[in-house]
């Protein structure tokens, strides 16, 4: 396998590629806790409006019942009005589509969005449901046995690193 792309470069070129279609409607929400962490950069790189949402989805996961609630639930929080917004869902890693599906769901509760675009920092292939990113910033193959995680140094430095699944 070849080196990991640098993930502060891949935050550049997704602001890059987003920066046309943001609009006064545009809102975005990360999702816990990569996600959130690529939101915060592009939010603030994009100067979108609205305040930025950020999202748990523990409750909504199809695999709950197994998984059970994690020891550090953070909240949803999402500080604007999500009907008929033009929404950025944003995710550090999109690999079966689980967290996506159930992050949707989610989102249906607090109203119609006009759109929802999912911007993920790497793909790395291994979908299970039929879903998609409109704005990626990179496909990364990544063997079964491991697991593609983004990092956050203490000073705020975005970096992508593989580890073994558990």
């Amino acid at each position: 396998m070849s080196a990991l792309p640098d993930a502060e470069a891949l935050c550049a070129t997704l602001a890059a590629a987003l920066r046309p279609h943001v609009t006064p409607s545009t809102a975005m929400i990360g999702l816990y806790t990569g996600g959130v962490w690529l939101a915060e950069r592009l939010h603030a790189m994009l100067g979108v409006e609205a305040p930025l949402g950020t999202m748990d989805i523990a409750f909504y996961r199809d695999d709950y019942d197994r998984q059970g609630l994690q020891r550090d639930p953070k909240r949803t929080r999402i500080p604007f009005d999500v009907e008929g917004r033009d929404l950025l869902l944003v995710d550090d890693v999109l690999y079966t589509g689980r967290t996506v599906r159930a992050a949707m769901n989610e989102l249906f509760d607090y109203g119609r969005p006009a759109r929802i675009a999912l911007v993920v920092l790497a793909e790395r292939g291994g979908r299970e449901l039929p879903i998609c990113a409109q704005y990626c910033g990179a496909r990364v193959e990544v063997p079964p046995e491991m697991r593609l995680r983004l990092q956050r140094a203490d000073g705020g430095k975005l970096s992508l690193e593989l580890k073994r699944a558990t």
